[in-house]
């Protein structure tokens, strides 16, 4: 399902619009492969983003990402 504008809002004022759409492709449970193809950027940008996210949210790890955050997006 595609994300909303309200979706990715979620994260606003913590990660950039560009992070925050990785954010939202993670908790569809998409690898860095698949976010890369779908947003037509290089694999090492998608790793890069998922280490800025990590770090601004304070989290340790994908995994954490999912069960912190992605429960409080609809549809993710």
């Amino acid at each position: 399902m595609e994300k909303t504008e309200a979706d990715i809002n979620v994260f606003n004022g913590i990660l950039s619009r560009r992070e925050a759409e990785v954010a939202m492709l993670i908790c569809q449970g998409l690898s860095n492969k698949q976010i890369a193809e779908q947003l037509f950027i290089s694999e090492k940008t998608i790793k890069t983003h998922v280490s800025n996210i990590l770090s601004k949210l304070d989290i340790k790890d994908r995994m954490q990402l999912i069960l912190e955050y992605c429960r409080i997006v609809p549809n993710a």
